[in-house]
């Protein structure tokens, strides 16, 4: 299988949207984010069609859509930033990064997509001068119940382990702060 991860431009939206689906009203990569637009997927188009650096990274399989990230500097996240239980753990840097999702077509789960994302996020946050690419994904060994997918929508802690991530604290025992430093790395 060939994973390829290249920049989410508009001139790739139609790639976005096979991957997040035909509902608008879908999360659309939007959770962490506060918008004035009609629906959550006419917001992220307005962001992939206006941005400067794009806000996410698209994976192909094959050459066919089959997931996505957003990375993106932490303190474009209102989310992020306004979590008191992710600021206890986190120091104010504003060339900070922050990974928010990793979204994962069902067909290609399971082989690696997610790691090759996170990877790539890491070089993408390094590239455009980030000093830490930090995430909040799920311990889902500590679960009882084997979790859905949108339930996991911040990745998992395998997933960003084997991306080469450390965790740094968590934030409640299923949710650690997953981080690749880049201090000395430019």
């Amino acid at each position: 299988m060939n994973v390829q991860v290249e920049p989410a431009t508009a001139d790739r939206w139609a790639a976005i949207t096979a991957i997040f689906g035909a509902r608008p009203t879908a999360c659309w990569c939007q959770r962490f984010l506060r918008h004035d637009h009609a629906d959550n997927r006419t917001a992220l188009y307005a962001e992939v069609e206006s941005a400067v650096i794009p806000v996410g990274l698209l994976a192909f399989v094959d050459g066919d859509p089959a997931g996505w990230t957003r990375v993106v500097p932490r303190v474009t996240l209102p989310g992020i930033m306004a979590n008191s239980a992710l600021q206890k753990l986190l120091e104010p840097d504003p060339l900070a990064w922050w990974v928010t999702c990793v979204t994962v077509r069902r067909e290609a789960r399971g082989a690696g997509v997610g790691v090759e994302l996170l990877r790539a996020a890491a070089t993408w946050a390094r590239e455009h001068g980030a000093t830490v690419l930090d995430g909040h994904p799920v311990d889902v060994s500590l679960l009882k119940n084997a979790p859905s997918a949108s339930a996991v929508f911040t990745g998992t802690v395998s997933m960003f382990r084997a991306a080469g991530f450390e965790e740094i604290g968590r934030t409640y025992v299923s949710r650690p702060v997953m981080r690749q430093s880049f201090v000395g790395s430019h």
